[in-house]
């Protein structure tokens, strides 16, 4: 009886499918996307509101909302807590119910990091800022050129078949440049853009900053962190981000999960937009976008290219001591105040201890992850290791 039941459901499911479709006239699956609505500076109902606009806006994908049960028509997957609210949306993540995330608050690994788009200034023109939160690796120029990848990858699932792409003028940008360029001569191909100011190139100015002449802007990821606040928030005078898209999908090898970022000062605006931002990513593949580019990369010699980036700056000495992880455990516990080159040697110190703890990226850069039922234990190992100086900040 209860397999007849279930086929019923089945059968009439696919008939309510058909009768969207005809009357939408969009024939294919429906795209949902999960927002978290816990965290915000702003407030749940900021980001119920934002949800509800998205879902006016675009009959193409659907609205779920994660969080504390809440006055709205949406779907509400309840959770009470940010921790609980995380593992819910991993979950629907995972079983395929939702097909992509919008949230706060969320630490990506070591390798990952997120690529915003913004509205600029100069022309009004949508840009890729990549990268925005996390870290693509704890080598600054190796990070930069990965970080050029992942903004292909983000602009190529947005529909982009070509970007154009920018170095912006900081420390490490000709090094970048001339990664990127080997690995063009190599047969990837990158379409390396000119700035707009008279003597051209390839490393873009401040006046293209502003003006968006690539599709993709290349920096480190505080910088461009730093970007995306003031593109999102210089009209508000920087308490509501009300202009943009968001911080972006976390983009890495072998990150599954399609999960986009948001700011706890995010607003309405940006908050609706990344909602279509993330259905314009699962639209466009960007899980099989993401492995073909970087199977292409890697023909192209990328692994070759990083390690002679990288190997002048790694200790060299055979005799260096191995330390191996203890037992794994749930790490729901972090400490910020790390500088990011410090932040592998930090995770072997505690390893050491016999604390097992994982590296990652916070809201505020750099964490680690330990058991909570250890937090106080590894903070006094890192003290007296003089990775930290006294208490650190929650995000």
């Amino acid at each position: 009886m209860s397999e007849n039941k279930a086929v019923k459901q089945m059968i009439g499911k696919v008939f309510s499918n058909i009768a969207d479709a005809i009357e939408t006239g969009e024939f294919s699956k429906k795209i949902t996307i999960g927002l978290t609505t816990l965290g915000s500076e702003h407030g749940i109902d900021n980001l119920v509101k934002a949800a509800e606009i998205a879902q006016n806006r675009s009959s193409s994908y659907k609205v779920v909302l994660i969080g504390p049960k809440t006055q709205t028509d949406l779907t509400i997957h309840e959770a009470t807590t940010e921790e609980e609210m995380h593992k819910t949306m991993e979950k629907l993540l995972d079983s395929g119910e939702i097909d992509g995330a919008v949230t706060l608050h969320y630490n990506f690994p070591i390798g990952v990091s997120t690529v915003g788009k913004v509205i600029t200034p100069g022309k009004g023109k949508e840009m890729f800022i990549a990268t925005t939160t996390g870290t693509s690796s704890p080598h600054r120029v190796e990070a930069m050129v990965k970080n050029a990848l992942y903004g292909i990858m983000a602009a190529k699932a947005s529909g982009i078949k070509r970007p154009t792409v920018g170095i912006l003028n900081v420390d490490g940008a000709r090094q970048v440049e001339k990664a990127l360029k080997e690995l063009k001569a190599n047969g990837y191909d990158i379409n390396l853009t000119e700035s707009m100011r008279s003597d051209g190139g390839c490393i873009m100015r401040g006046n293209d900053l502003l003006a968006g002449t690539p599709d993709i802007m290349v920096q480190d990821t505080l910088t461009g962190n730093v970007f995306m606040k003031v593109f999102s928030a210089f009209t508000t005078g920087g308490d509501y981000e009300s202009i943009g898209y968001g911080y972006g999908p976390g983009i890495g090898e072998g990150q599954e999960r399609t999960i986009l970022i948001l700011s706890r000062a995010s607003g309405v605006p940006v908050i609706a937009n990344a909602i279509a931002y993330a259905a314009d990513l699962v639209k466009g593949n960007l899980k099989e976008v993401v492995k073909e580019e970087f199977q292409k990369a890697k023909k192209a010699k990328l692994d070759d290219i990083l390690k002679s980036l990288t190997k002048d700056t790694k200790k060299a000495n055979q005799d260096e001591e191995e330390v191996t992880a203890p037992p794994t455990e749930v790490v729901t516990g972090s400490i910020s105040g790390i500088d990011i080159m410090d932040l592998e040697d930090a995770v072997k110190i505690l390893w050491k201890k016999g604390i097992y703890a994982e590296s990652g990226m916070g809201c505020t850069g750099p964490i680690l992850m330990v058991n909570e039922g250890k937090l106080n234990t590894a903070m006094a190992v890192l003290k007296e290791s003089g990775f930290v100086a006294g208490e650190t900040p929650d995000c």
